[in-house]
């Protein structure tokens, strides 16, 4: 695991637990790196490497390293996995978006209408992606600074959506008849005034945060009483697709045993 800071990180026991299950002998460690150093660092790998995996503020530049880089990685300009093929190529792919995805509908959501997305970064073009494949037709997005948000207006214009642009202060105010709100904002940034019951009784709230927990908008949804997916979910399915990746070479090729390796990593975050 590459990123800066990377120390907080769980992936390393996750992909311990997952290679264990699967009887291979093979270490997943972590890396301090920043962004300018990353180019450095893969150019200095040598072929005992499978891999590698990035958290931010490394996405958007790994996604600028590969030479194979799939329609998600395109959209959302960012990748979290680095595969060394067998043939000499740097394959890069998204798998935030499946895990996001899929942390969404493990709290029943099969259809999405609207969405309000709090950040406008990385992670948020990651979840309106992954809001896309669930059939969502507009997004409000609040974010701290709107001239910085040029990229998820891209973004919705390549998929079709409509996007509303809000200042974070406001959000109280945008919340209220939308089926899911999510936070993408990076630890420390506080949710300084409460949202309105309703939206927490009835949409359900995506937290991409999973240390500390729960982050700022789930610990609003907890007490009211409302359904959350979690980042420690988010965290365990984006795992779960970057181990296929490192074992088969393909995301979309299940794991020999798959169910229990699944099962070995949610332990280990349960543990954490």
């Amino acid at each position: 695991m590459l990123g800066s800071p990377v120390a907080h990180s769980l992936s390393p026991a996750l992909h311990a637990a997952a290679y264990a299950t699967l009887g291979l002998d093979w270490h997943y460690g972590k890396h301090e790196v920043r962004e300018f150093e990353l180019s450095g660092f893969i150019d200095g790998l040598d072929r005992s490497w499978r891999g590698i995996s990035a958290t931010m503020p490394l996405k958007e530049a790994l996604a600028a390293l590969g030479d194979d880089a799939d329609r998600t990685v395109h959209l959302t300009g960012a990748a979290n996995t680095l595969l060394f093929a067998d043939d000499g190529r740097r394959v890069v792919r998204n798998t935030d978006v499946v895990g996001i995805e899929r942390a969404l509908r493990d709290q029943g959501v099969t259809r999405v209408e609207h969405a309000v997305v709090i950040g406008a970064g990385a992670t948020a073009r990651s979840v309106v992606v992954a809001l896309d494949t669930l059939g969502v037709r507009g997004v409000t997005a609040a974010v701290r600074d709107v001239s910085r948000a040029g990229s998820l207006r891209h973004l919705a214009d390549e998929l079709g959506l409509e996007l509303d642009l809000v200042a974070l202060g406001d959000l109280a105010h945008v919340v209220d008849g939308t089926d899911v709100v999510a936070w993408t904002l990076p630890n420390g940034v506080p949710l300084d005034h409460t949202l309105p019951m309703d939206a927490r009784t009835t949409a359900v709230a995506l937290d991409v945060t999973y240390h500390p927990w729960p982050g700022p908008l789930a610990a609003q949804w907890l007490e009211a009483g409302g359904r959350v997916a979690s980042g420690r979910d988010m965290l365990l399915h984006q795992a779960v697709r970057q181990v296929r990746i490192f074992v088969s070479g393909q995301d979309l090729v299940r794991l020999t045993r798959e169910d229990e390796v699944e099962r070995a990593m949610a332990d280990v975050l349960d543990a954490a």
